[in-house]
């Protein structure tokens, strides 16, 4: 599968070329930066608007085979004067450039949603040019994105607290096809900014049906939690590093059965045990052979478990599975993490829960009326 190029090496190619033509004065159609991995950029230049005091051009975000809901975006540059003297590189963000309103993200409240690796690239391939032609003085660089504020609204943006636009992001510089990197960097973040806040707990959901689950059926709006989507060991591992003491968290049976059975990536492509372990569930509950096949041959989770309704083990088998999940989890956390869970069904609601889960309703109880 073919790589692209982050957002940060957009910009940075954009800096670089809109810089070069400013000092030099000669117009640049193609400029070539080295990514932090170490592979070669080479940008198209594109939408040049060439004055004596100032430069923009734009370069189209390329995302490779990776489904980048920012890839065909022109990301801009301007590069102008700047006032003072000795030689001095200032980043901001313009239109379509978030910014950042909460604490624990990687820039500090107030500035443009530019993480530290794209400004280090934009300064370094900038600087370049300024030793190439010799000019110590000072340059301001304004990074946008037209399109930047629509295509924010299908990113995780508004929901960490960077509001009016996308992030220029990228460590390596390159975007890796189907990259689960990115998903466990917002984790990071996410848990990285509650702990900021100062919280030693945290709610954890696969992803919205159980924020939805927990809003509907005990009214907690958890607004600060964090979705784990398939990466619930990772998660744990990284709520482990950052301190967190506590951890709660809640899913429907299709992904926490899993857990039950020790997987921690509940991506199907990874693992799809479901029925199996159902089955094997029942089987120790003495449900007799014929309905342990019934089982077997469920295609979702929800009939599987009207099929231990109707024969009267659903408890006993649901709370067998949520010991399982927590069992499993503790081996995870090492015992360095107090880790509860509750599982549910569309049409069965809460299945079961751990016996510790009703301290975590004063805990978010206690949250609600301080956010109020």
């Amino acid at each position: 599968m073919r790589y692209g190029f982050t957002t940060g090496s957009c910009a940075a190619a954009a800096a670089k070329a809109a810089a070069y033509m400013l000092l030099t004065g000669r117009k640049k159609t193609e400029i070539t930066i080295e990514t932090p991995k170490g592979i070669p950029y080479k940008a198209q230049i594109m939408d040049i608007d060439r004055t004596e005091q100032e430069v923009s051009c734009a370069v189209e975000k390329d995302g490779g085979d990776d489904p980048d809901v920012t890839t065909g975006t022109l990301i801009y540059a301007r590069v102008f004067y700047g006032e003072g003297t000795g030689q001095n590189i200032e980043i901001d963000g313009g239109t379509g450039v978030g910014r950042v309103t909460k604490a624990g993200l990687d820039q500090p409240v107030g500035n443009a949603a530019i993480n530290h690796v794209p400004r280090e690239m934009i300064q370094r391939e900038v600087l370049q040019i300024c030793q190439l032609v010799d000019y110590k003085g000072n340059l301001r660089i304004e990074i946008s994105v037209p399109e930047g504020e629509r295509r924010a609204a299908q990113t995780f943006n508004p929901r960490m607290g960077i509001v009016g636009g996308i992030s220029i992001l990228g460590t390596s510089g390159i975007v890796e096809p189907m990259s689960s990197q990115a998903i466990l960097d917002t984790i990071r973040v996410e848990l990285n900014q509650r702990r900021v806040q100062g919280f030693d707990y945290v709610a954890v959901s696969p992803g919205n049906y159980g924020l939805d689950f927990m809003k509907q059926t005990y009214g907690y709006d958890l607004d600060r939690s964090v979705k784990c989507s398939n990466f619930i060991g990772d998660t744990v591992d990284l709520a482990v590093e950052l301190g967190f003491r506590r951890l709660l968290l809640t899913g429907h049976i299709g992904k926490l059965v899993k857990v039950a059975g020790g997987i921690m990536n509940t991506h199907s492509k990874e693992a799809d045990c479901r029925m199996e372990l159902l089955a094997a569930f029942a089987a120790r509950e003495h449900m007799d052979r014929e309905q342990i096949c019934r089982i077997l041959d469920c295609v979702t989770t929800e009939e599987a478990v009207r099929i231990l309704e109707e024969n009267g083990k659903r408890q006993t088998v649901m709370d067998y599975m949520v010991e399982r999940i927590g069992y499993y989890l503790d081996k995870r956390a090492k015992g360095k993490l107090q880790i509860d869970c509750i599982v549910y069904a569309n049409e069965f609601g809460e299945l079961a829960r751990s016996k510790e889960v009703t301290e975590w309703f004063t805990l978010l109880e206690r949250e609600q009326a301080q956010q109020i």
